[in-house]
């Protein structure tokens, strides 16, 4: 049973075995480029590469399997697959990481690429800038490693710190769930970022993400103006009506009867006065008038 277990794990770590990397010496032009800071630039990426995980065959490893298998022309193929692919079988590597210098003086840039030995083509390509015009937001010789074999890793972290409870943060255009600590890992780059709130302004602007860093967004969102009187429902308008009542002896129960009685005497004529008598003449008053 033990010895079962022990075949079923040896054969996992089979499988899990170590990736091989060969690193193919820089080139200028087609000529092996010797000088200080690409060897140091180069020895990085090696180192960086290893750090990965990966077994790393050095430089000078495949240099020295080249002079010993005299194929003189494998010592620069200048990006070409099936050369690259030659490169890579004959140290035992499954990928070959390549490059061409450019540049003037202690400026240089790397043009790097990994090529995959079993199909000879291409599988990705990044810039390494050294020397005075180097940065470091793009993680140097690590980001680079990074970014030709695993670019899933390749991000940083935004630590958003909210000025209001209840906010939804959104970021090139997707709803994000931020962590315990208010932090969200992103891919290296300029990311959208909008922060909402029912009663609140939007936040947006554009944050960029540098590799294996933690960027700050501080979010400051204003709240909404609120008017009193809407809120309260208080009218606006000053206008205002008041009805007074007529005196007792114009009022219709007194004179009705009255003009009746005297109708049935006088006949008709009493008939239109009754028509032109004013019973409902209320005083009213306008916008602050007198009657």
């Amino acid at each position: 049973m033990l010895k079962a277990i022990a075949i079923v794990a040896l054969m996992a770590g089979t499988a899990m075995a170590e990736r091989v990397v060969a690193v193919a010496p820089l080139s200028t032009l087609g000529t092996e480029d010797k000088s200080a800071p690409t060897k140091k630039v180069l020895a990085q990426v090696e180192q960086a590469l290893a750090a990965q995980g990966n077994k790393v065959i050095a430089s000078a490893q495949v240099a020295a399997a080249v002079d010993k298998a005299k194929k003189p022309a494998l010592r620069s193929c200048e990006g070409d697959g099936a050369c690259l692919a030659e490169l890579g079988k004959l140290v035992g590597a499954q990928v070959v990481v390549s490059g061409e210098v450019g540049g003037l003086g202690d400026s240089k840039v790397i043009y790097l690429s990994a090529t995959d030995v079993t199909s000879g083509k291409e599988m990705r390509s990044t810039t390494l800038v050294i020397g005075a015009a180097g940065g470091k937001d793009d993680g140097g010789a690590s980001g680079a490693a990074i970014r030709l074999l695993d670019p899933d890793k390749y991000r940083g972290t935004m630590h958003f710190t909210l000025d209001v409870t209840g906010a939804t943060v959104f970021i090139n255009g997707s709803k994000v769930t931020l962590g315990a600590h208010g932090e969200v890992t992103m891919p290296v780059g300029t990311q959208a970022v909008r922060v909402t709130h029912p009663e609140y302004h939007d936040f947006i602007k554009f944050i960029d993400v540098q590799y294996g860093k933690t960027t700050e967004v501080p979010v400051s969102i204003q709240q909404y103006p609120i008017v009193e009187h809407d809120v309260r429902a208080h009218p606006t308008n000053l206008d205002k009506v008041v009805y007074v009542d007529p005196p007792v002896w114009r009022r219709w129960y007194v004179i009705y009867p009255v003009l009746a009685a005297v109708a049935i005497g006088v006949g008709v004529g009493v008939g239109v006065a009754v028509h032109d008598f004013p019973f409902h003449d209320n005083c009213r008053t306008l916008g602050g008038s007198n009657c």
